[in-house]
């Protein structure tokens, strides 16, 4: 199994969750409010008021052969929407109850 991390502007968590439950999975985690900044040319999401915007960020554990569909369509949805901010990482899962 593996697992996708994902940190978007909080703006785009229907269209993130749509993308999910395209591809036929159903189950997550969103943690709301959740500060950061993108390491290459992001703008901070930071819930001030210098910077008010803020990120989801969602975690999915997944079978192995769905991963890399998601990440594509993540990698999609990112190229369309430059101020989604998405950033994705898939971790191996070596145990889950």
């Amino acid at each position: 199994m593996k697992a996708i991390f994902i940190a978007y502007n909080q703006a785009y968590n229907q269209e993130i969750v749509e993308l999910l439950e395209h591809l036929g999975q159903r189950g997550y985690t969103v943690w709301q409010e959740v500060g950061g900044r993108g390491s290459v040319d992001g703008e901070p999401h930071l819930g001030s008021h210098a910077w008010p915007t803020q990120n989801h960020a969602l975690l999915s554990v997944l079978e192995d052969s769905l991963a890399p569909k998601v990440m594509e369509e993540l990698r999609k949805t990112d190229a369309a929407n430059k101020a989604l901010g998405l950033r994705a990482y898939v971790i191996p899962v070596e145990d889950a109850l």
